[in-house]
């Protein structure tokens, strides 16, 4: 196999068994897609600009050897796809946890969670404001966790925590081989410096925003459509 292909694979791997699902009779995930692709070009926008302001900035690069070379803005191709893929696959977990299990969390966890979450990102910015991958990583979360306290949202955080913990296992996976091989090299001077296995410790907090975005934007819009 070309090694150029690497990137790409893993972002049809990363949608291949949703995009295969999608027609199951209780998830119906094709139904949702028109409510989910507005949300994924808004994220994306925003997270595409991070990427790029950090691709010229050096706070990553990638690895030649295994993408197409395509680029826009500097940005690799695949790079651009991640932003579709990743968090497609993950709305998806969220749906069919809702529609397979009955899990709840009360709604004191629940805020107790994300009270911590938010001490957490503000400790981290304390310690790490020198560092942008970090600054700009935790100071994100925040402000959409902060959202999802104060403002009235249709998405229940609860689910979303559930969510978040079943995707960490593909997330190992993905970043692991982006990470470890490696396709994506990071700068360790504009992070913590601090790895679970080849995974910046960054990294489970920028998959976490990432997810909590998309899905408020997903809830958003499917809530608009039933209510019109």
């Amino acid at each position: 196999m070309d090694s150029k292909l690497s990137y790409l694979l893993i972002n049809i791997s990363t949608v291949f068994f949703p995009i295969l699902l999608s027609f199951d009779k209780k998830v119906h995930y094709y139904k949702k897609w028109r409510f989910i692709m507005p949300g994924l070009f808004i994220t994306g926008l925003l997270y595409l600009l991070w990427d790029y302001i950090f691709t010229i900035n050096q706070v990553w690069s990638f690895n030649d050897d295994y993408i197409l070379g395509i680029r826009f803005f500097d940005l690799p191709l695949e790079e651009i796809m991640f932003f579709i893929t990743i968090p497609f696959a993950c709305i998806f977990i969220y749906e069919c946890l809702i529609a397979y299990f009955k899990i709840e969390i009360s709604a004191k966890i629940v805020n107790a969670i994300s009270w911590l979450l938010v001490i957490l990102c503000v400790i981290m910015l304390v310690l790490f404001h020198d560092r942008i991958y970090s600054l700009v990583n935790f100071s994100t979360l925040l402000v959409v966790l902060l959202y999802t306290l104060f403002a009235k949202t249709h998405l229940n955080m609860g689910k979303f925590y559930i969510a978040y913990v079943v995707s960490l296992l593909p997330f190992y996976i993905v970043n692991g081989i982006l990470t470890s091989i490696p396709i994506v090299m990071y700068n360790n001077a504009e992070n913590m410096g601090f790895r679970v296995g080849t995974i910046p410790f960054e990294d489970h907090f920028y998959s976490m925003s990432l997810f909590l975005m998309n899905l408020l934007f997903f809830e958003f819009f499917r809530n608009k459509k039933q209510a019109a």
